[in-house]
């Protein structure tokens, strides 16, 4: 080094130290399409909720139960897909794969114990009800998330 240079390392110089990470929107090319089903099924399956229970709550608690976790369950991930960010990614992750692992148990205790259900939910017989798109749904969103951390790393 010669007489009046400074030392500057790549985290001292200001190109360096403020250049933005690429950034990867979790909503954005086929992650627009998981927003919009997650969004029309939580709005599905909240309205469905809210019918049943006013209805009749009684009659089938388990059921109505189950739909509004799944309601709940719908309205996080969507949040979590148009919020973004890594940590937004890995908890709607976490939360596709709770889905994946809900429409699955209750799918098959539907087809085991008809009884327990005297009214559907959401997630009964894997979602027949619903064209299998909530069994659907939870893989495709985890497929998807799994890209955005490869290409966002």
């Amino acid at each position: 080094m010669t007489s009046g240079e400074t030392d500057v390392s790549d985290t001292d110089r200001p190109e360096v130290a403020t250049a933005p990470k690429p950034s990867f929107e979790l909503g954005t090319g086929p992650g627009r399409v998981l927003v919009w089903f997650y969004g029309v099924f939580t709005v599905a399956a909240a309205s469905r909720t809210i019918v049943e229970m006013v209805r009749g709550f009684d009659r089938a608690p388990l059921a109505y139960a189950l739909s509004a976790v799944a309601a709940l369950v719908y309205g996080f991930i969507t949040y979590s897909l148009v919020r973004g960010g890594e940590k937004a990614r890995r908890a709607a992750l976490v939360c596709c794969a709770a889905e994946l692992l809900g429409v699955l148990v209750v799918g098959a205790w539907t087809l085991v114990e008809p009884a327990a259900f005297p009214d559907s939910t959401v997630w009964s017989d894997f979602g027949m009800g619903y064209l299998f798109i909530p069994v659907i749904l939870p893989v495709t969103g985890m497929i998807w998330l799994r890209r955005a951390k490869t290409v966002a790393v």
